[in-house]
């Protein structure tokens, strides 16, 4: 008997893949500094907790297949404060921001047609649209520009007639760049010229350094109708495991049919929208502390990979993530070497190699993405582990 093709097909994730090369490290006794995957450390609102622990009901229901009306209700809030005006009935709450993902590629598209993405991109967005039958079409864009938006005419030569949508994230992972408002509407009117839809992934919005502005894409009222704006509480109130997230859309037709996909899958997590409602009411000087903390992690290891010979670095101004390219030919082997075959006292790192990063073939394969959520001691002896393990790396491939 076989699995699928499709599934074997599927790459498997470049942020997790590694893990088993990880835990043998922590078995030897080795401590790993985990810069592979955005999962922050800093802790959840007290109050959402509460918020958990005071569940009272004495069976856990089915709940709404649009989400909780009371979470529906408080997200337009929460958007108007950064000039959106949604209303309730033009948000679906999701099982994460990947659920919104897999909505936005089946209410879409169909099978074989095409989503025009800038690349580097979230690698995970390969896997929905392989699993959908969805072909991604990359624009490049170059760490040597800070991976700036590339120009509309990348953009305009690769619409076909089977072109569906644009998707984007900003702030971006794992480039960490922004998109200006003047850059979205200047994708707004592509996607008006040629009848497509503009998909942003908003999830990072709160994290804006160096006093960015962040533009949301659903201020554009004009092109309200070809707008989804995908969601999720998971990182901005350091609530990952908890799975909540949007999909939102003023285009009547989109949110009616993506309720069908949420039907077929009965509804979202139950206790964890309650917890994502009482973080919608948490004070705005704990994002602002967060933002800030980020920003002070984004310098430090800015700084500390600037100052290792070879590396080459972007500087993101947003999210909590960069790429860095490094002196080695495979980046992937090197992140290897660092979880098998190298410690400094102790400790060693873990990236995500950002081949799979890319579509075109041959991109990537120097670059890693760095996450950084971890302290600035841990990152600075991270820093510390990386120049050392270059060296060794370096060493040991010149004696080959």
């Amino acid at each position: 008997m076989n699995v699928s093709r499709r599934i074997i097909d599927l790459q498997a994730s470049p942020i997790r893949r590694l893990a088993p090369y990880a835990r043998e490290a922590v078995e030897r006794g080795i401590k790993v500094h985990h810069l592979n995957i955005g999962q922050p450390d800093i802790k959840t609102p007290p109050h959402v907790i509460e918020a958990i622990k005071n569940y009272q009901e004495q069976l856990i229901a089915y709940g709404a297949s649009e989400g909780r009306d009371d979470l529906r209700a408080a997200l337009p809030h929460y958007y108007k404060k950064y000039g959106a005006d949604v209303q309730a009935e033009e948000i679906l709450i999701t099982t994460g921001g990947s659920e919104a993902l897999h909505f936005t590629f089946m209410t879409l598209c169909d099978h074989g047609d095409e989503v025009i993405i800038p690349e580097p991109f979230y690698t995970n967005v390969a896997s929905f649209a392989h699993a959908v039958g969805v072909k991604l079409v990359p624009v490049t864009s170059r760490i040597e520009d800070n991976f700036a938006l590339p120009p509309l005419s990348d953009f305009e030569a690769r619409i076909t007639d089977r072109s569906r949508a644009i998707l984007i994230c900003s702030p971006n992972n794992p480039t960490g760049y922004i998109y200006h408002s003047e850059e979205l509407r200047a994708l707004l009117d592509l996607c008006e010229r040629h009848d497509l839809f503009l998909v942003v992934d908003e999830v990072y919005r709160e994290f804006c350094y160096d006093n960015e502005a962040f533009v949301s894409v659903l201020t554009f009222e004009r092109y309200a109708d070809r707008v989804v704006c995908l969601d999720s509480f998971s990182k901005r109130f350091s609530m990952c495991g908890a799975r909540v997230g949007a999909f939102v859309s003023r285009n009547k037709a989109v949110i009616a049919n993506a309720l069908k996909l949420a039907q077929a899958r009965l509804c979202p997590p139950e206790i964890e929208q309650i917890a994502a409602h009482a973080a919608l009411g948490t004070d705005d000087s704990y994002l602002v502390a967060v933002r800030d903390e980020y920003e002070t992690r984004r310098d430090a290891i800015v700084a500390g990979l600037k100052g290792i010979e070879g590396v080459s670095v972007s500087s993101p101004k947003g999210a909590f993530y960069l790429v860095a390219e490094l002196p080695v030919d495979d980046a992937e082997a090197f992140a290897i070497f660092m979880l098998r075959d190298f410690n400094l006292d102790g400790e060693t790192v873990m990236v995500s190699p950002c081949e799979n990063f890319y579509l075109t073939e041959g991109m990537g394969r120097r670059q890693v993405r760095i996450a950084y959520v971890l302290n600035t001691e841990d990152l600075a002896r991270a820093v510390s582990c990386l120049k050392a393990g270059l060296e060794a790396y370096q060493a040991k491939t010149r004696s080959r």
